[in-house]
């Protein structure tokens, strides 16, 4: 599989480090008990369909990707940036 950075151009997608789904950026509360961030951490979907994803450039740019992408036949439809929420 290969992803497009915006900024580097066509890559292999072993320079990435896939950070999982984009959707599910609701971190627990940090008083939640032991058991509800064991959850969060490791009770992921592993849908069969087109995902959005968090994909980090680490041998690369180093920049945050939001990966939309088919998990079975691995086409990738979009590559964007991911804004920091204090850019301004």
């Amino acid at each position: 599989m290969r992803l497009t950075c915006p900024i580097c151009g066509p890559r292999d997608r072993r320079e990435f480090y896939y950070q999982g789904d984009a959707m599910m950026l609701d971190r627990p509360d940090a008083d939640a008990v032991p058991q509800v961030w064991a959850d969060w951490l490791h009770l992921r979907d592993n849908p069969a369909s087109r995902t959005r994803e968090l994909w980090y450039h680490e041998a690369g740019c180093t920049a945050w990707l939001a990966v939309e992408r088919d998990t079975v036949t691995h086409e990738v439809f979009a590559v964007e940036l991911v804004e920091s929420a204090d850019a301004d």
